[in-house]
């Protein structure tokens, strides 16, 4: 797949502190990307340069597959995490007055308002002021503002901030349908449940430098570890678990069931496969539970930055 944006060995230093060193990543079209880390990983630092906030000291950017250029502003959307709208401005005034910064005419703008403020349910708001509202209503707006004027690449630095669960998953299926329209998505968050069910790429950045970054599929894949979650309904527990130990590296599992089974975790050799697993077990008890351990992305993002420490 053709990247939309390449960021390709970024220095960012602010005095004797490194922001981000050696950084690279590559954005495929139509896809979501996650850019993951710890506070001041640098992760903010890399989206304002992609944003134009402020510029690299070594390194370059690609959108569309030639240089950032300032006019590429108009094809981008950025949703800072430092939200920027004016308190004491009304609503709809605010919002016609940035969308026309981003090259709209008022009618086009005042029609895709329209539009959006009728989607999430936000018409009432029009002739509010922004200190009128709470911090969720005000990330609606925002929400709004950003993706108007239809960019290419949209840039979100923690888009479910301030949203309780219901308004979170209103976003989440937004940002997914921007996908399915065409846009590219990069965002960065620590809520690992939305990058599970958002994110087909990721990348880690811990300590200014990238740790990882790939198809989270791919990583998953490299991250797993042959192990196994299984329910058993045996004679004799005890000496099943046993001639498991005997055999396996056998630990305890903790799902829910509405079985009464020994529950364990069993890890197998590199040169052994599930069904050798099976086989060893069908033997000895009856199984009512076989599911192999992927570890999440919240797994490996401690892993990964624990190991890095």
């Amino acid at each position: 797949m053709e990247n939309l944006l390449v960021a390709e060995n970024i220095y960012k230093r602010f005095g004797n502190f490194t922001a981000l060193n050696n950084v690279s990543i590559n954005i495929p079209q139509e896809s979501i990307f996650g850019l993951l880390g710890p506070n001041g990983a640098g992760k903010t630092t890399l989206l304002r340069i992609i944003n134009q906030i402020t510029m690299p000291d070594e390194g370059k950017v690609y959108l569309g597959g030639r240089p950032l250029h300032p006019d590429d502003i108009a094809h981008i959307g950025y949703l800072p995490e430092e939200r920027g709208l004016y308190k004491s401005m009304k609503v709809g005034e605010q919002a016609l007055y940035l969308a026309r910064l981003k090259g709209l005419t008022r009618a086009e703008a005042k029609e895709r308002l329209q539009f959006w403020f009728k989607r999430l349910e936000i018409e009432g708001w029009w002739d509010k002021k922004i200190q009128e509202l709470s911090k969720g209503m005000a990330q609606k707006v925002q929400f709004v503002i950003t993706v108007l004027h239809r960019p290419k690449l949209l840039i979100f630095d923690e888009p479910f901030s301030g949203f309780d669960p219901v308004n979170a998953n209103l976003i989440k299926d937004e940002i997914l349908q921007l996908k399915e329209e065409g846009a590219t998505i990069l965002f960065s968050t620590h809520r690992m449940e939305s990058v599970e069910e958002l994110c087909e790429y990721i990348a880690l950045i811990h300590k200014s430098n990238k740790l990882l970054d790939g198809k989270v599929s791919d990583i998953k894949k490299a991250y797993k570890s042959n192990t196994f979650e299984v329910g058993l309904d045996a004679v004799d527990e005890p000496t099943l678990k046993r001639e498991l130990e005997d055999r396996f590296q056998v630990g305890s599992a903790n799902y829910k069931s509405i079985q009464n089974d020994l529950k364990l975790t069993i890890k197998l050799k590199d040169n052994e496969s599930s069904n050798d697993l099976i086989q060893f077990l069908l033997t000895r008890a009856r199984i009512n539970h076989f599911v192999e351990v992927i570890p999440s992305v919240n797994d490996i993002f401690i892993k990964t930055v624990t190991q890095n420490a």
